[in-house]
Protein backbone atom coordinates (compact mmCIF):
# COMPACT_ATOMS: atom_id res chain seq x y z
CA UNK A 1 0.00 0.00 0.00
CA UNK A 2 1.60 3.55 -1.13
CA UNK A 3 1.80 6.55 1.47
CA UNK A 4 -0.19 8.48 -1.08
CA UNK A 5 0.56 11.64 1.90
CA UNK A 6 4.43 11.85 1.40
CA UNK A 7 5.16 10.56 -2.68
CA UNK A 8 4.03 13.97 -3.97
CA UNK A 9 7.34 14.97 -1.57
CA UNK A 10 9.42 12.39 -2.16
CA UNK A 11 8.79 13.35 -6.21
CA UNK A 12 9.07 16.98 -5.70
CA UNK A 13 12.49 16.93 -3.44
CA UNK A 14 13.59 14.17 -6.56
CA UNK A 15 12.65 17.21 -9.19
CA UNK A 16 14.96 19.59 -7.10
CA UNK A 17 17.07 17.67 -6.44
CA UNK A 18 17.94 16.79 -10.39
CA UNK A 19 17.38 20.46 -11.24
CA UNK A 20 20.00 21.45 -8.50
CA UNK A 21 22.10 18.72 -10.66
CA UNK A 22 22.13 20.13 -13.38
CA UNK A 23 22.47 23.52 -12.64
CA UNK A 24 25.91 22.45 -10.82
CA UNK A 25 26.80 20.58 -14.47
CA UNK A 26 25.92 24.03 -16.30
CA UNK A 27 28.15 26.13 -13.61
CA UNK A 28 31.22 23.93 -14.29
CA UNK A 29 33.70 24.96 -17.01
CA UNK A 30 34.00 22.92 -19.68
CA UNK A 31 37.10 22.19 -20.13
CA UNK A 32 38.06 20.83 -23.81
CA UNK A 33 39.75 17.36 -24.52
CA UNK A 34 40.74 18.41 -28.13
CA UNK A 35 44.10 16.95 -29.05
CA UNK A 36 46.82 19.32 -28.63
CA UNK A 37 47.50 21.49 -31.55
CA UNK A 38 51.64 21.68 -32.13
CA UNK A 39 53.62 24.21 -34.20
CA UNK A 40 57.06 24.03 -35.42
CA UNK A 41 58.36 27.91 -34.26
CA UNK A 42 61.50 28.62 -35.82
CA UNK A 43 63.44 32.04 -34.72
CA UNK A 44 66.07 33.55 -36.63
CA UNK A 45 68.42 34.35 -34.03
CA UNK A 46 71.01 31.30 -32.78
CA UNK A 47 70.55 29.74 -30.06
CA UNK A 48 72.53 31.37 -27.63
CA UNK A 49 71.43 34.66 -28.40
CA UNK A 50 69.23 36.50 -25.55
CA UNK A 51 67.22 37.23 -28.83
CA UNK A 52 66.36 33.53 -28.89
CA UNK A 53 65.78 33.58 -25.45
CA UNK A 54 63.45 36.57 -26.14
CA UNK A 55 61.48 34.31 -28.81
CA UNK A 56 61.56 31.33 -26.02
CA UNK A 57 59.40 33.80 -23.60
CA UNK A 58 57.18 34.13 -26.17
CA UNK A 59 56.46 30.51 -26.40
CA UNK A 60 56.28 29.90 -22.77
CA UNK A 61 53.81 32.36 -22.89
CA UNK A 62 51.92 30.96 -25.46
CA UNK A 63 52.26 27.55 -23.82
CA UNK A 64 51.21 28.13 -20.28
CA UNK A 65 48.43 30.57 -21.45
CA UNK A 66 46.69 27.78 -23.64
CA UNK A 67 46.01 25.32 -21.28
CA UNK A 68 47.21 22.31 -23.11
CA UNK A 69 45.31 22.90 -26.04
CA UNK A 70 48.24 24.67 -28.60
CA UNK A 71 52.01 24.07 -27.88
CA UNK A 72 54.78 25.91 -30.04
CA UNK A 73 58.13 24.15 -30.51
CA UNK A 74 60.72 26.41 -30.76
CA UNK A 75 63.97 26.30 -32.62
CA UNK A 76 66.45 28.34 -33.65
CA UNK A 77 67.87 29.50 -36.60
CA UNK A 78 68.93 26.85 -39.46
CA UNK A 79 66.83 24.48 -37.82
CA UNK A 80 64.46 24.00 -40.89
CA UNK A 81 65.92 27.27 -42.89
CA UNK A 82 68.35 30.22 -42.84
CA UNK A 83 67.59 32.89 -41.09
CA UNK A 84 66.35 35.32 -43.71
CA UNK A 85 64.62 32.43 -45.13
CA UNK A 86 62.03 32.52 -42.12
CA UNK A 87 59.07 34.53 -44.20
CA UNK A 88 59.12 32.04 -47.07
CA UNK A 89 58.66 29.11 -45.07
CA UNK A 90 55.65 30.53 -43.28
CA UNK A 91 54.68 31.59 -46.42
CA UNK A 92 54.61 27.95 -47.79
CA UNK A 93 54.32 25.87 -44.32
CA UNK A 94 57.22 24.47 -44.08
CA UNK A 95 56.90 26.02 -40.55
CA UNK A 96 53.96 27.75 -39.01
CA UNK A 97 55.87 30.18 -37.30
CA UNK A 98 59.09 32.26 -36.73
CA UNK A 99 60.13 35.12 -34.34
CA UNK A 100 62.52 38.05 -36.17
CA UNK A 101 62.51 41.22 -37.28
CA UNK A 102 60.83 43.35 -40.32
CA UNK A 103 63.55 44.41 -41.47
CA UNK A 104 64.92 41.03 -42.90
CA UNK A 105 62.39 41.21 -45.54
CA UNK A 106 62.68 44.80 -47.28
CA UNK A 107 64.35 43.23 -50.27
CA UNK A 108 60.98 42.22 -51.16
CA UNK A 109 59.72 45.62 -50.63
CA UNK A 110 61.72 48.36 -48.78
CA UNK A 111 58.36 49.74 -47.21
CA UNK A 112 59.32 46.63 -44.60
CA UNK A 113 61.86 47.95 -43.11
CA UNK A 114 59.64 50.83 -41.89
CA UNK A 115 58.12 48.09 -39.68
CA UNK A 116 60.84 47.20 -38.22
CA UNK A 117 64.01 49.94 -38.31
CA UNK A 118 62.36 52.99 -39.62
CA UNK A 119 63.77 56.33 -39.66
CA UNK A 120 64.66 58.22 -36.43
CA UNK A 121 61.60 60.18 -36.46
CA UNK A 122 60.25 58.36 -33.53
CA UNK A 123 61.47 58.95 -29.96
CA UNK A 124 61.79 54.95 -29.18
CA UNK A 125 60.32 51.81 -29.60
CA UNK A 126 57.46 51.98 -27.35
CA UNK A 127 55.91 55.29 -29.57
CA UNK A 128 56.37 52.88 -32.55
CA UNK A 129 54.19 50.10 -30.98
CA UNK A 130 51.89 52.68 -30.08
CA UNK A 131 51.41 54.15 -33.45
CA UNK A 132 51.36 50.15 -34.86
CA UNK A 133 48.46 49.41 -32.65
CA UNK A 134 46.40 52.58 -32.25
CA UNK A 135 48.17 55.11 -35.14
CA UNK A 136 46.86 52.81 -37.97
CA UNK A 137 50.05 50.94 -38.81
CA UNK A 138 48.79 47.72 -38.19
CA UNK A 139 46.26 48.08 -41.12
CA UNK A 140 49.33 49.69 -43.25
CA UNK A 141 51.32 46.05 -42.45
CA UNK A 142 48.36 44.08 -42.87
CA UNK A 143 48.32 46.16 -46.61
CA UNK A 144 51.94 45.45 -47.46
CA UNK A 145 51.68 41.65 -46.53
CA UNK A 146 48.44 40.55 -47.62
CA UNK A 147 47.61 42.86 -50.40
CA UNK A 148 50.74 44.01 -52.08
CA UNK A 149 52.72 41.00 -51.73
CA UNK A 150 50.10 38.07 -51.20
CA UNK A 151 52.08 36.95 -48.26
CA UNK A 152 50.41 33.65 -46.32
CA UNK A 153 51.03 35.09 -43.09
CA UNK A 154 49.96 37.13 -40.49
CA UNK A 155 52.81 39.14 -38.12
CA UNK A 156 52.65 41.02 -34.93
CA UNK A 157 55.34 43.66 -33.94
CA UNK A 158 56.38 43.01 -30.16
CA UNK A 159 59.07 43.80 -27.56
CA UNK A 160 60.52 47.43 -28.10
CA UNK A 161 64.11 47.18 -28.39
CA UNK A 162 66.28 50.25 -27.34
CA UNK A 163 68.67 52.30 -29.77
CA UNK A 164 71.18 49.98 -31.63
CA UNK A 165 74.79 51.35 -31.41
CA UNK A 166 76.77 52.74 -34.28
CA UNK A 167 78.66 49.35 -33.92
CA UNK A 168 82.06 47.21 -34.00
CA UNK A 169 85.42 48.73 -35.07
CA UNK A 170 88.63 47.85 -35.50
CA UNK A 171 90.22 50.72 -35.54
CA UNK A 172 88.60 53.96 -33.50
CA UNK A 173 86.55 56.23 -36.19
CA UNK A 174 86.37 59.79 -35.66
CA UNK A 175 85.43 61.50 -39.01
CA UNK A 176 82.45 61.03 -41.58
CA UNK A 177 85.05 60.58 -44.07
CA UNK A 178 86.04 57.78 -42.76
CA UNK A 179 82.70 56.00 -43.03
CA UNK A 180 83.25 56.20 -47.08
CA UNK A 181 84.68 52.78 -48.20
CA UNK A 182 84.07 50.99 -45.20
CA UNK A 183 83.22 47.11 -45.39
CA UNK A 184 80.30 47.41 -42.91
CA UNK A 185 77.58 44.80 -41.85
CA UNK A 186 73.81 46.22 -41.22
CA UNK A 187 70.33 45.43 -42.44
CA UNK A 188 66.74 47.06 -43.26
CA UNK A 189 67.01 50.80 -44.54
CA UNK A 190 69.69 51.26 -42.44
CA UNK A 191 71.76 49.71 -45.97
CA UNK A 192 70.50 52.47 -47.62
CA UNK A 193 71.84 54.73 -44.99
CA UNK A 194 75.45 53.40 -45.15
CA UNK A 195 75.46 53.34 -48.64
CA UNK A 196 74.34 57.11 -48.88
CA UNK A 197 77.08 57.80 -46.28
CA UNK A 198 79.78 56.01 -48.73
CA UNK A 199 79.93 52.33 -46.89
CA UNK A 200 80.09 49.67 -48.56
CA UNK A 201 77.15 47.43 -47.07
CA UNK A 202 77.14 43.96 -46.44
CA UNK A 203 73.65 42.70 -45.30
CA UNK A 204 74.69 39.11 -43.12
CA UNK A 205 72.44 37.41 -39.95
CA UNK A 206 73.64 37.38 -36.48
CA UNK A 207 75.30 34.13 -36.85
CA UNK A 208 77.49 35.11 -39.72
CA UNK A 209 78.68 38.73 -38.51
CA UNK A 210 81.76 37.87 -36.12
CA UNK A 211 83.50 35.06 -38.72
CA UNK A 212 82.89 37.77 -41.24
CA UNK A 213 84.81 40.21 -39.08
CA UNK A 214 87.39 37.86 -37.68
CA UNK A 215 88.52 36.86 -41.31
CA UNK A 216 88.42 40.54 -43.04
CA UNK A 217 85.67 40.03 -45.26
CA UNK A 218 83.92 43.41 -42.98
CA UNK A 219 85.99 46.16 -41.48
CA UNK A 220 82.69 46.74 -38.83
CA UNK A 221 79.57 45.63 -37.99
CA UNK A 222 76.09 46.18 -35.95
CA UNK A 223 74.28 44.12 -34.20
CA UNK A 224 71.99 45.13 -31.84
CA UNK A 225 72.68 45.16 -28.46
CA UNK A 226 75.25 44.73 -25.27
CA UNK A 227 74.16 40.96 -24.50
CA UNK A 228 74.30 39.86 -28.02
CA UNK A 229 77.25 41.25 -29.29
CA UNK A 230 78.89 39.22 -26.33
CA UNK A 231 77.77 35.73 -26.49
CA UNK A 232 78.22 36.09 -30.76
CA UNK A 233 81.59 36.87 -29.86
CA UNK A 234 82.38 40.44 -30.63
CA UNK A 235 84.76 41.46 -27.75
CA UNK A 236 87.11 38.92 -29.34
CA UNK A 237 87.60 40.16 -33.26
CA UNK A 238 87.06 43.87 -32.24
CA UNK A 239 87.81 46.32 -29.41
CA UNK A 240 85.88 49.32 -30.09
CA UNK A 241 82.23 49.48 -29.45
CA UNK A 242 80.36 52.36 -30.61
CA UNK A 243 77.08 53.50 -28.61
CA UNK A 244 74.14 55.77 -30.15
CA UNK A 245 73.27 56.03 -33.64
CA UNK A 246 70.59 56.78 -35.53
CA UNK A 247 71.30 54.59 -38.16
CA UNK A 248 68.65 52.40 -36.35
CA UNK A 249 66.97 54.00 -33.75
CA UNK A 250 63.96 52.45 -33.45
CA UNK A 251 63.24 48.80 -34.05
CA UNK A 252 61.10 46.16 -33.02
CA UNK A 253 60.53 42.10 -33.31
CA UNK A 254 57.70 40.57 -35.63
CA UNK A 255 56.25 37.30 -34.27
CA UNK A 256 55.13 35.50 -37.98
CA UNK A 257 52.50 32.47 -38.06
CA UNK A 258 51.46 31.00 -41.30
CA UNK A 259 47.76 32.74 -42.48
CA UNK A 260 46.01 29.71 -42.52
CA UNK A 261 47.59 27.45 -39.60
CA UNK A 262 46.82 30.95 -37.41
CA UNK A 263 42.81 31.57 -38.80
CA UNK A 264 42.60 27.90 -38.65
CA UNK A 265 42.94 28.22 -34.54
CA UNK A 266 39.54 28.36 -32.40
CA UNK A 267 38.99 32.39 -31.41
CA UNK A 268 40.20 31.94 -27.94
CA UNK A 269 43.59 30.20 -29.15
CA UNK A 270 44.37 33.47 -31.46
CA UNK A 271 43.77 35.36 -28.87
CA UNK A 272 46.57 33.97 -26.40
CA UNK A 273 48.80 34.35 -29.74
CA UNK A 274 48.26 37.91 -29.81
CA UNK A 275 48.06 38.93 -25.73
CA UNK A 276 51.36 36.37 -25.44
CA UNK A 277 52.82 38.70 -27.73
CA UNK A 278 51.86 41.71 -26.10
CA UNK A 279 52.69 39.82 -22.43
CA UNK A 280 56.70 39.05 -23.74
CA UNK A 281 56.91 42.53 -25.12
CA UNK A 282 56.32 43.80 -22.00
CA UNK A 283 58.53 41.58 -19.96
CA UNK A 284 62.10 41.58 -22.39
CA UNK A 285 61.37 45.49 -21.76
CA UNK A 286 62.09 44.93 -18.49
CA UNK A 287 64.86 41.78 -18.74
CA UNK A 288 66.54 43.96 -21.22
CA UNK A 289 67.74 46.54 -18.24
CA UNK A 290 69.06 44.30 -16.37
CA UNK A 291 71.11 41.99 -18.76
CA UNK A 292 72.04 44.77 -21.28
CA UNK A 293 73.46 46.99 -18.54
CA UNK A 294 75.70 44.20 -17.09
CA UNK A 295 77.17 42.86 -20.25
CA UNK A 296 78.20 46.18 -20.85
CA UNK A 297 79.56 46.71 -18.04
CA UNK A 298 81.47 43.15 -18.45
CA UNK A 299 82.89 43.90 -21.53
CA UNK A 300 83.97 47.03 -20.71
CA UNK A 301 85.71 45.84 -17.33
CA UNK A 302 86.66 42.39 -17.80
CA UNK A 303 87.10 42.34 -21.71
CA UNK A 304 89.57 45.56 -22.38
CA UNK A 305 86.49 47.19 -24.65
CA UNK A 306 87.18 50.51 -25.34
CA UNK A 307 83.14 51.73 -25.09
CA UNK A 308 83.14 55.11 -27.14
CA UNK A 309 80.11 57.49 -27.62
CA UNK A 310 79.49 58.19 -31.53
CA UNK A 311 80.69 61.46 -32.74
CA UNK A 312 78.47 64.33 -33.14
CA UNK A 313 79.47 64.29 -36.64
CA UNK A 314 78.60 61.56 -37.42
CA UNK A 315 75.50 61.78 -35.86
CA UNK A 316 74.64 65.05 -38.03
CA UNK A 317 75.40 62.98 -41.14
CA UNK A 318 73.08 60.37 -40.15
CA UNK A 319 70.34 62.69 -39.72
CA UNK A 320 71.55 64.57 -43.49
CA UNK A 321 72.13 61.35 -45.04
CA UNK A 322 68.01 59.70 -43.71
CA UNK A 323 66.70 63.17 -45.50
CA UNK A 324 68.52 61.62 -48.67
CA UNK A 325 67.45 58.50 -48.58
CA UNK A 326 63.61 58.94 -47.40
CA UNK A 327 63.17 61.72 -50.63
CA UNK A 328 64.57 59.26 -52.69
CA UNK A 329 62.35 56.12 -51.34
CA UNK A 330 59.46 58.10 -51.77
CA UNK A 331 59.64 59.37 -55.45
CA UNK A 332 60.35 56.03 -56.38
CA UNK A 333 57.83 55.36 -59.06
CA UNK A 334 58.67 52.37 -60.44
CA UNK A 335 55.33 50.46 -58.98
CA UNK A 336 52.37 51.74 -57.15
CA UNK A 337 53.90 48.71 -54.29
CA UNK A 338 57.13 51.26 -54.28
CA UNK A 339 57.63 54.59 -53.90
CA UNK A 340 53.70 56.09 -53.33
CA UNK A 341 53.09 53.05 -50.89
CA UNK A 342 56.55 53.93 -48.59
CA UNK A 343 55.56 57.21 -48.61
CA UNK A 344 52.31 56.47 -47.62
CA UNK A 345 53.70 54.44 -44.55
CA UNK A 346 56.03 57.79 -43.87
CA UNK A 347 53.68 60.12 -43.90
CA UNK A 348 51.06 58.05 -41.45
CA UNK A 349 54.53 57.50 -39.13
CA UNK A 350 55.10 61.17 -39.55
CA UNK A 351 51.52 62.75 -38.55
CA UNK A 352 51.83 60.45 -35.32
CA UNK A 353 55.31 61.05 -34.80
CA UNK A 354 54.58 65.01 -34.84
CA UNK A 355 51.78 64.60 -31.93
CA UNK A 356 53.00 62.43 -29.87
CA UNK A 357 56.60 62.89 -30.11
CA UNK A 358 55.66 66.41 -29.39
CA UNK A 359 53.42 65.63 -26.20
CA UNK A 360 56.24 63.51 -24.60
CA UNK A 361 59.16 66.40 -25.48
CA UNK A 362 57.00 68.83 -23.94
CA UNK A 363 55.67 66.42 -20.82
CA UNK A 364 58.51 64.63 -19.59
CA UNK A 365 61.34 66.09 -17.66
CA UNK A 366 64.57 65.03 -18.95
CA UNK A 367 66.15 62.14 -16.67
CA UNK A 368 69.78 63.63 -17.29
CA UNK A 369 69.76 66.77 -14.93
CA UNK A 370 68.02 64.12 -11.92
CA UNK A 371 70.91 61.37 -12.74
CA UNK A 372 73.44 63.69 -12.94
CA UNK A 373 72.44 65.01 -9.51
CA UNK A 374 72.34 61.63 -8.03
CA UNK A 375 75.04 59.93 -9.40
CA UNK A 376 77.40 61.66 -11.46
CA UNK A 377 79.23 63.68 -8.65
Amino acid sequence: MTDTSTAPARRGLLKAGAVAAGAAVLATPQVSRAQTVTLRFQSTWPQRDIFHEFAGDYVSRVNSMAGGRLRLELLAAGAVVGAFQLLDAVHAGTLDGGHGVSAYWFGRNRAFSLFGTTPPWFGNANQFLGWFYYGGGQALYRELMHDILRMNAIGFQTGPMPTQPLGWFRNPIERVEQIRGLRYRTVGLATDLFQEMGAAVVALPGGEIVPALERGVIDAAEFNNPSSDRVLGFPDVAKNFYLQSYHQAVETFEVLFNRQRFEGLPAELQAVIRHAAEASSADMSWKLQDRYSADLLAMQQQQGVNVRTTPTAILDAQLAAWDRVIARLEADNSSPAAGPFFKKVCDSQREWCRRVGNFFLRYEVSPVRSFNHFFAR
